[in-house]
């Protein structure tokens, strides 16, 4: 397996309907529906960049931006923006579309990061997965910022096993 793959290597776009099963009390798209959207096409993108099984490790930053309505469609695409020896950054990009008008907006963006684990196909504990190289302008920008996302997310993962150790698994009304 190459060292090194290129955005568009990962590419996924998955494109839904949204029925009226899919809205909120607004009469939108419910946003646990659209994560589980984003998850599931970001999962694939993961799939194609590292050939091998992985699991999410975190929603690291999602922005609703625009609501997407009854009849619109949602369009979820996602590509690998950075990584590290077995972690995976991936970015989706969330477009609505007025299905009657045609109108497509930005209705959300999200990064994800996800770990690579070893499987039944793979069942070695020995890897690296391949870095991920951008080729146009918009890829050059997003993977651009990777690292100084990478740093931050590490922070608060750091800050976030502390915080764990605080909880109480209690139950409150026993």
């Amino acid at each position: 397996m190459s060292n090194i793959k290129y955005c568009r290597e990962s590419r996924v776009i998955q494109t839904h309907r949204v029925f009226p099963t899919d809205l909120n009390s607004h009469g939108t798209l419910f946003g646990g529906k659209l994560m589980a959207l984003i998850d599931d096409t970001a999962s694939i993108s993961i799939t194609r960049h590292c050939r091998r099984n992985a699991v999410t490790a975190s929603t690291d930053r999602l922005d609703f931006l625009h609501p997407i309505g009854e009849n619109h469609s949602v369009c979820v695409e996602t590509f690998i923006t950075g990584t590290g020896k077995k972690s995976m950054e991936v970015f989706a990009k969330i477009i609505g579309e007025n299905l009657i008008t045609g109108d497509r907006y930005l209705a959300a963006t999200c990064f994800m990061t996800f770990v690579a684990v070893p499987s039944k196909e793979r069942p070695e504990t020995d890897f690296t997965v391949p870095t991920v190289e951008p080729e146009t302008a918009e890829e050059q920008m997003i993977c651009g910022g990777y690292q100084e996302r990478r740093t931050h997310g590490l922070k608060e993962l750091a800050f976030h096993e502390q915080f764990s150790k605080t909880v109480s698994l209690d139950v409150p009304w026993k």
